[in-house]
């Protein structure tokens, strides 16, 4: 996706090869750098997990380092469950991420094309982490879970498909997300790259300082 809406469709891309379901390039948009962070759903459907979370919160520290302002692309069904994910310590990897987003001073503009599920969304870069602008596309879904898992918690297994089938009418689209506050704006595929330089434009004079300390304290 990155590269249909950068400049000359050209990315270098960081450490392709490892922790592919999250991918992190350098590219730039109106000539000018950005960093693009995205989930790629064709490895482990776009989940976070430990390695991945690692590298995206490496990669915004980076570019927050260097005063490069951020491009979120989210595609994300949540955290990989799993006993080796809890045993190695999913949370406090994860956190890093939330915590180099939250940190980040330089603009943020994220785009949800499509799943942005859980704690997953929260830490990609989401309204709650000081995002500047955040866009959806219109089939985006912004949810605590997939509908036919809420569905089966919610109505504890009755009816599954007409219930299913209102859930999804009722939730899975951005317009109760956008009611709230949590997205700017419902943008189509189309408008995606006019829509992040115009903000990205518009961000250039940014000012923001975080509260004075001698470091940060992330979670290592």
């Amino acid at each position: 996706l990155a590269r249909h809406v950068v400049d000359h469709s050209t990315v270098f891309e960081i450490m392709p090869t490892f922790a592919p379901n999250i991918t992190t390039c350098l590219a730039r948009m109106d000539g000018r750098t950005v960093g693009v962070v995205g989930n790629n759903p064709a490895h482990s459907a776009g989940c976070l997990d430990i390695d991945s979370s690692a590298k995206a919160a490496r990669f915004v520290r980076f570019c927050d380092a260097f005063n490069i302002p951020l491009v979120t692309f989210v595609d994300v069904p949540g955290f990989l469950p799993g006993v080796d994910q809890e045993h190695n310590g999913i949370i406090r990897h994860g956190s890093k991420l939330l915590f180099a987003y939250a940190e980040a001073t330089v603009p943020k503009v994220t785009v949800i094309t499509r799943k942005a599920y859980g704690g997953a969304y929260d830490v990609m870069s989401s309204k709650h982490l000081r995002g500047d602008s955040n866009y959806c596309w219109p089939g985006g879904e912004v949810a605590v879970m997939g509908a036919k898992g809420a569905v089966e918690i919610i109505f504890r297994g009755k009816d599954i498909e007409a219930n299913t089938e209102r859930y999804q009418e009722r939730f899975a689209n951005p317009m109760v997300a956008a009611e709230r506050g949590f997205i700017d704006g419902i943008i189509d595929p189309e408008e995606t790259r006019r829509v992040i330089c115009e903000d990205l434009k518009l961000l250039r004079s940014k000012k923001l300082e975080n509260p004075w300390r001698k470091h940060c304290n992330i979670p290592l």
